[in-house]
């Protein structure tokens, strides 16, 4: 009996911020050897709604929604395979969660609310409830990546000097894999973390990032094929976002983060870390449970 193909939930408007999900769906679709399943949530109809116009208000909206996945769904490159539907929900992110759970998704991939700058992440409440609250990884997309999608060329894992990596690399090893992409593990070192970006005064602390990098180096090459490219990167800046900003990234490279020590076990929580290079990058940012 062969395994079902893995899925990507692709949370779906008729928006901008939907059409960049879906666009980057697409491209991890294509990477990943992946279906698509694109949901559009609905809520389902009000007491008044229903006693105004029974029956007429959910079936303008079912035929609206329709209509809307079925234009979506022609947008889909050659070779994507994808399946539109509509579900009820009266809150669009928790939803978004069981529908992911319910068809064993391996991802949600969600686009920004829209208003932000150009290629710069900007979350609305749905997105920000689910980098907070998802048991899946979530794929939080750049605003506009419609316009400059890309294959996926790289992924880039940021590692942290704590505990608890382990969900995360082994998120990020499976992508590189499937994709067929290197992998560079990245560690920042931020002045407002007490460091500064003179190497000569901070030698010490970059040994113990370098040798940090070099160990998951190794542990990593276990999960990898023999001889898959694998770099490490030390970003310095005044900030975390300087930090982040100041590496090479091109249009195909995707950045998995961790969540935070405040999540529950196998639940998303977006850190201050993660959210801080979320405000200034404009590659999509993959965001594991804790211990997935």
């Amino acid at each position: 009996m062969t395994n079902p193909r893995p899925n990507l939930l692709v949370a779906y408007l008729a928006t901008p911020g939907g059409e960049d999900a879906l666009a980057l769906g697409a491209q991890l679709a294509q990477s990943f050897d992946a279906d698509l399943k694109i949901c559009l949530v609905v809520p389902p109809s009000t007491p008044a709604e229903q006693a105004v116009a029974p029956g007429d208000f959910q079936e303008i909206l079912d035929r609206q929604a329709a209509t809307w996945l079925d234009d979506a769904l022609r947008t889909l490159p050659d070779g994507v395979d994808g399946e539109g539907y509509v579900a009820e929900y009266e809150n669009a992110a928790e939803g978004l969660s069981i529908e992911a759970e319910r068809l064993n998704s391996s991802m949600i991939v969600v686009g920004g609310s829209g208003g932000g700058i150009l290629g710069r992440h900007t979350l609305g409440s749905v997105v920000t409830n689910l980098v907070h609250t998802s048991a899946t990884p979530v794929a939080v997309t750049p605003r506009g990546i419609r316009e400059i999608v890309s294959p996926v060329t790289r992924v880039t894992c940021a590692v942290g000097r704590r505990p608890g990596v382990e969900a995360l690399l082994q998120a990020a090893t499976r992508a590189c894999t499937a994709a067929d992409v290197p992998l560079r593990l990245l560690s920042l070192l931020p002045v407002d973390d007490g460091l500064s970006s003179d190497p000569t005064k901070d030698s010490e602390a970059r040994r113990v990032v370098h040798e940090h990098l070099e160990r998951t180096v190794a542990a990593v090459r276990d999960d990898l094929p023999d001889g898959h490219p694998v770099t490490t990167a030390i970003a310095t800046g005044k900030t975390v976002e300087d930090a982040a900003a100041s590496l090479d990234w091109e249009p195909g490279d995707l950045l998995y983060v961790g969540s935070s020590r405040l999540a529950q076990p196998f639940h998303l929580f977006l850190g201050s870390t993660a959210a801080k290079m979320l405000r200034v990058l404009a590659v999509p940012m993959i965001v594991v449970p804790r211990g997935a």
